[in-house]
């Protein structure tokens, strides 16, 4: 070939391979050291998760357990606190039927019972208003009718304490208060048998202890103070009432009061002198006067009389000791018109009495 024919032919350029492209977006595949490093962060953050959640379903169920143990514990500690309260006011209750007889007259000891009644419900009240956790149900239940039965024992009571000491003593009233004295000895069972024995229950299953220095406490007392309220015929003797079939010839001895003085408001009124009084309200005398015989007295009458009119106004004290100082109140059922009156103050005589020149008093007194 010549040099000319060398010339004349086309040069040929080697073709290179094309560059395969990479998809757009992908970036690639990962190494699969990588992609077990991913699994295995997933792993740890969802063991992570499930640990927390498990900690807080767990902290949940404390905070439960801890709210339920306080509320039985709250709940116990308040019925202790009312039936100690409810026991103290049974106490007072008893401790004014004893004094009853010379208390004052029957109406100042129904007016001593009303008290205790009106103590008695509010001890009622607040026992209703308690937060009760569900175990305690029961309890609650058995507890509000243990002193329902208290309150309505007192209150029934109350309303035959002026038939039982009366001129002579009403037989039926006095068997009703013995009566309602088992209504008191029941409500003591209901407590003590239906009431403490679920509510230990509760306590124990939740693993709280009870009694002791450390333990809950519950209250064990009664409200009934003595079994002997139970028969009509201590009743009668408790009371002082005189007994319905009590009649015949006075007991040997002297037998009698004086009238050692009268005030009002406080204020003892003078024999020799006038007397300024407040017609209204209704003034109230009280009698400071002495059993000066040698008997008890049964049924003493305390009288007041304002003279130029047609007020006059008694009460009753049950019984009288003898050698024994005593006070009675009489109040006027209506303010006297204003101006001077004597007014006259009498110890009623009892049977047997003899001697009555000190039985009664007259008073100047200047009602305004």
């Amino acid at each position: 070939m010549s040099f000319f024919d060398e010339a004349d032919e086309p040069s040929v350029t080697p073709r290179t391979a094309p560059r395969r492209r990479r998809p757009l977006g992908s970036g690639g595949r990962r190494p699969p050291g990588d992609q077990q490093s991913i699994l295995i962060r997933r792993a740890v953050a969802a063991g992570l998760i499930l640990i927390l959640l498990i900690v807080v379903i767990l902290l949940v169920r404390s905070c439960q357990n801890s709210a339920r143990i306080s509320g039985l514990k709250d709940y116990a500690n308040s019925v202790y606190s009312i039936e100690q309260q409810s026991i103290n006011n049974g106490r007072q209750f008893f401790n004014t039927l004893k004094k009853g007889a010379s208390s004052g007259g029957a109406q100042a000891l129904a007016n001593s019972i009303n008290d205790s009644r009106v103590t008695a419900a509010n001890q009622l009240s607040k026992a209703k208003s308690l937060s009760v956790p569900d175990e305690m149900k029961t309890a609650q239940q058995n507890f509000l009718l243990a002193l329902r039965m208290r309150l309505d024992g007192i209150g029934n009571i109350g309303t035959q304490i002026q038939p039982a000491l009366g001129t002579t003593a009403n037989k039926d009233a006095v068997n009703r208060i013995a009566a309602e004295m088992a209504r008191f000895y029941s409500s003591d069972v209901v407590y003590k048998d239906y009431t403490v024995p679920p509510m230990i229950g509760a306590l124990k299953s939740a693993g709280i202890a009870v009694g002791g220095v450390n333990g809950v406490p519950i209250a064990s007392g009664q409200f009934l103070t003595d079994l002997s309220w139970l028969t009509p015929s201590l009743v009668t003797q408790k009371l002082g009432a005189q007994s319905a079939t009590t009649s015949g010839k006075p007991a040997p001895g002297t037998h009698g009061h004086s009238l050692d003085s009268v005030s009002v408001g406080g204020n003892t009124l003078d024999p020799s002198a006038t007397n300024t009084v407040p017609a209204s309200p209704p003034p109230t005398f009280t009698f400071h006067f002495t059993n000066s015989g040698q008997n008890a007295e049964h049924n003493v009458v305390l009288k007041i009389t304002i003279g130029g009119t047609n007020l006059s106004a008694q009460t009753t004290v049950p019984q009288t000791s003898a050698g024994q100082s005593g006070t009675g109140d009489v109040k006027l059922t209506s303010s006297p018109p204003a101006g001077t009156y004597s007014v006259t103050a009498t110890v009623e005589p009892v049977p047997g009495e003899k001697n009555t020149a000190n039985n009664a008093q007259t008073y100047q007194v200047t009602f305004q």
